[in-house]
């Protein structure tokens, strides 16, 4: 189920990078919703907020990390863990993945969401944003009720 949601976001992130690669000319701005909602087509070179400019190697190497890691434990954990947990990996996963496509084949990331008082981001920024908020929503909410459980239940015992 889980690498289901990662091949399809993944999928729907290259999708959208690709039309946008060819039906705009790169740092084209065509407003949908006049200063509010811009499609932008940019190259990003760098990270989240376009941190490590130019320091591709470091990022493709750091997301192949975390990728590995998140992809192993989902294999691992996919029976035993929460849904919510698991959920938010995939999210996370799914973006670096598509991000990491872009890094790998052209040595930058293509944007275009433009809100004009953001940074512009892509489809696979959307995917582990919403990951890394159910992560915390897990950590916050889910985790102390379960760990309080199982206390209880050995406690019991």
């Amino acid at each position: 189920m889980y690498f289901i949601i990662i091949t399809v976001v993944v999928g729907l992130d290259q999708l959208t990078k690709y039309l946008i690669r060819v039906n705009y000319d790169l740092n084209a701005s065509i407003p949908l919703i006049d200063g509010i909602f811009h499609i932008t087509y940019i190259h990003n070179t760098g990270a989240a907020f376009s941190i490590f400019q130019n320091k591709t190697e470091f990022l493709i190497a750091m997301q192949l990390i975390v990728i590995a890691a998140v992809l192993i434990y989902l294999v691992k954990k996919q029976k035993k863990e929460h849904r919510c947990l698991l959920l938010s990996l995939s999210l996370i996963a799914a973006g670096g993945i598509g991000n990491l496509i872009d890094r790998a084949v052209n040595g930058y990331v293509v944007d275009f969401l433009d809100f004009r008082i953001w940074p512009i981001f892509n489809v696979a920024d959307i995917s582990v944003c919403t990951g890394c908020g159910l992560l915390i929503l897990y950590m916050f909410f889910i985790e102390p009720k379960k760990r309080a459980r199982e206390e209880t239940r050995n406690g019991k015992q």
